[in-house]
This record gives C-alpha cells, structure tokens and sequence, in this order.
C-alpha cells in the first residue's frame, strides 16, 4: 500500500514537473511532450520522423533503451550509420543533413534548458546546427533544478559512468567523479547549452517518466 502511494505520488509529481519544463522549452522555441512509458516514447518519436526522411543519431543509450534505433534500422528510413559506414567521420558529416537527428540529454533544467557534454563533439555540434529536426529521449531522471546542477550531473554522472561503459582510461573512471582533467582520453572537451533554439519546430524533447540513459 505504501509502496502504492508513493508511485502515485511520484506521477503527480512527474505530472507538474513534466508541465513545467514543458512551458519552458515553449518559451526558448522548442517542443516538449510527456509520456509515461518506454513504449509511449518509441511511439512519439516515430510520429516525428517522417518515412523515407534521412535519420541518424550519435551516442545515446536512451534512444537504444526504448527500441527506437532498431525502429529506424528496420523501418522505412534512409538511416545513416556511422558505426557501419566505411567512413566514420563522412558519415558523421552527411549527419549534418539529415531530416532527422535522434538522441538525449545528459541533463535538463525544470525551465527547459538542455546540457551536453562531448568528446568528438559530433552530438553537440548536430544539437546546434545542422539536421533539419532533433528528437530527444529525456528520462525524468535527468531533470536538475538549474544549470549549474545540470552542470554537474553531466560531469560527475553522464561523463563518469559513460567512460566506465567504454573502458576510457581518465582519472573519473577510476574516482568516481570529474577531476576537471586534461587527460587525452577525456570525453569532457565541448559543453553546449541550448537555451533557445533560433529556428521553432527544429528541436522536440520527449521526457519520459521511466528512468533512461544516465
């Protein structure tokens, strides 16, 4: 029963967050939406890329973890697939072309504000500039109160856990935490923070109330 209540409590406040940031994103001239489940995101986001458009995406286990890449690999999709192509970095430039570019947030504010961090910047650079449409899978988990917050769990969560995943040799992966290194292997080179997208209908955030990515 208690556990009950909390969940309960938990969607109203997912509800009113979720409201919030949605409202904000409005204010810098992007889309927000607010669905509950993995499957309810994978259906958004596939309202939102047009069949037979160019779709790619850079790294992101938010999109993987709601089945949207294999979607696009088996859909309808001239899919770019930098991991597959012969030529990385080429794939990564038509990337800038695309119709469509799929990924995340390493995290949120609650007034619409989008930060990232990247090593080969090909992510962040496609977020500013570039593709015709972004689609974003945001968990509810990665919600921060403001910037600086936000800041701070890109770097001492999203970075750290991410150079674990991948074996990179840098001081946060065996601390634990940013040590604000210059390490060649660092994955912390390029920060972007979206505060207002020039162009309306180019960025749509999908926030999720399940917890996704990291």
């Amino acid at each position: 029963m208690a556990y009950l209540m909390m969940e309960k409590n938990r969607a109203k406040r997912n509800e009113l967050l979720a409201a919030k940031i949605i409202k904000g994103l409005e204010s810098r001239n992007m889309t927000g939406y607010h669905v509950h489940t993995a499957k309810e995101a994978l259906e958004k986001a596939l309202e939102l890329i047009p069949e037979g458009g160019s779709v790619t995406h850079g790294g992101s286990a938010s999109i993987a973890e709601i089945g949207l890449v294999k979607a696009i690999q088996k859909g309808n999709y001239n899919y770019i697939d930098r991991y597959a192509a012969p030529d990385k970095h080429a794939a990564e430039l038509e990337a800038y072309d695309a119709d469509v570019y799929l990924g995340s947030t390493n995290a949120i504010t609650d007034d619409g504000i989008l930060v990232n961090i990247d090593g080969n910047s090909n992510r962040v650079s496609a977020y500013a500039y570039g593709p015709k449409k972004v689609v974003l899978i945001v968990g509810m988990n990665k919600v921060t109160s403001d910037v600086d917050s936000a800041l701070k769990r890109a770097r001492n969560e999203a970075a750290v856990i991410n150079v674990q995943r991948f074996g990179i040799d840098t001081p946060c992966a065996k601390t634990g935490s940013c040590m604000d290194c210059k390490s060649p292997d660092t994955i912390c080179c390029q920060f972007l923070i979206t505060r207002y997208s020039r162009h309306a209908g180019r960025i749509h955030v999908i926030l999720v109330d399940e917890p996704l990515g990291f």
